[in-house]
């Protein structure tokens, strides 16, 4: 049985704030509006000791969508920037790479990638660069596979002809539990350069609260997939549980992990990411009375948010949504929130479900409107360039 988690009193002007309740797994459905001006999401909690001593970004911010960088993708999921300008561009269903030329649009295919097997939320999904990429030019990937969800590693060779540059997967890491929904598929590399994984319950509830399964969890590992040192439980991948789906990882400039979850029926969430901390799902969805497990930094209903990707500007989280079809904005203090949540681009460009920094002021926002749950426009899905602040 959930235990509600109850939502604190609000420290800030901008104060309490009312959502409609919906379902949540990959996000399906319609906005709540077009063009609705929130606030919405719930403001944080009491400031706790010593947080006073962070500065905060300001407590409101904006977005201007500067260009379409590219237009006419399938399915695109993960986003990695390359050193030279280009961008690499995952396909969710066709299990391919894309090189984006940043300046022009100018798409071209890498390849496929071997063992994609496509299925409700799963495919080939979040992608990343080895962190010795100008040396090995090794791209990581994080896909469904016939029998679990896995982590390889493919070489990107420029010289082969278009759809012939990727070579054959080298596993990483393997035996993820794969589901029709929750299958997470965020990767990322740290700052200390081991490789973060999100991922998802797969419909299994249990299997969050269990240390010794991979699913509902965010791992930690070296690049050649062993459990990374120092993490909280030796021997095991695990750095934290109790998560239902996580689709974002991003971190601050002090080095601190933060994850977007989607929520059941109730809330979804940004949280502060704790070394073998308890997130509290199935037993809790948002905030809760329950000192066991890990509050998040901020929540939405369901119908707001269905979070997927996050990038962190400047103290700012940035927080793709899916099913609220919108880019939300949490400034930071620490590792609270520091105002209310803003949302912007309301049902602009449809279902978002990446967001990457791009270097200043500027982020990558990748669209999911070709996923089955959307409502494909022409051109339709696309890489935007956005300036935020």
């Amino acid at each position: 049985m959930i235990v509600q988690r109850r939502a604190v009193s609000a420290v800030l002007a901008t104060a309490a704030l009312l959502l409609t309740a919906g379902c949540s797994s990959d996000g399906g459905g319609s906005p709540g509006g077009a063009g609705r001006t929130p606030p919405t999401g719930t403001a944080p909690g009491a400031p706790p000791s010593g947080r006073a001593t962070e500065p905060a970004p300001p407590a409101k911010g904006s977005v201007k969508v500067l260009r379409t960088v590219a237009e006419g993708l399938k399915t695109p999921w993960g986003l990695a920037p390359l050193p030279d300008g280009g961008l690499l561009v995952s396909s969710r269903d066709d299990g391919t790479i894309t090189r984006i030329d940043e300046k022009t649009g100018r798409t071209t295919e890498l390849g496929k990638v071997s063992g994609v097997s496509p299925a409700g939320e799963g495919g080939l999904l979040g992608i990343a660069l080895s962190p010795d990429y100008a040396s090995d030019h090794m791209i990581y990937a994080y896909f469904t596979s016939a029998s679990d969800n896995r982590i390889v590693r493919v070489l990107y060779d420029e010289r082969k002809p278009a759809g012939e540059q990727l070579g054959a997967p080298d596993t990483v890491f393997k035996g993820i539990p794969k589901g029709v929904i929750h299958n997470g598929g965020r990767i990322a590399f740290g700052p200390d350069r081991m490789l973060y994984a999100g991922t998802g319950e797969s419909g299994e509830r249990g299997l969050a609260q269990d240390r010794k399964s991979l699913g509902g969890k965010i791992l930690r590992l070296t690049p050649e997939g062993e459990p990374a040192p120092g993490n909280p439980f030796p021997g095991s991948p695990v750095y934290s549980y109790g998560h239902r789906n996580v689709q974002g990882l991003a971190w601050d400039d002090k080095q601190r992990l933060f994850a977007s979850e989607f929520g059941q029926d109730t809330w979804d969430e940004l949280n502060a990411i704790k070394p073998g901390a308890d997130y509290g799902w199935p037993k809790a969805e948002g905030r809760s009375s329950d000192a066991a497990f890990q509050n998040p930094i901020a929540q939405w209903h369901t119908d707001d948010a269905s979070p997927s990707g996050i990038a962190c500007v400047d103290g700012v989280i940035w927080m793709a949504g899916l099913k609220g079809q919108r880019l939300w904005r949490v400034p930071l203090r620490g590792t609270e929130a520091a105002a209310a949540p803003q949302a912007f681009l309301s049902g602009t460009y449809g279902r978002l479900r990446t967001v990457v920094a791009a270097g200043g002021d500027r982020v990558w926002l990748v669209t999911s409107n070709t996923d089955g749950r959307g409502h494909p426009k022409k051109g339709d899905d696309r890489v935007l360039e956005a300036r935020v602040n």
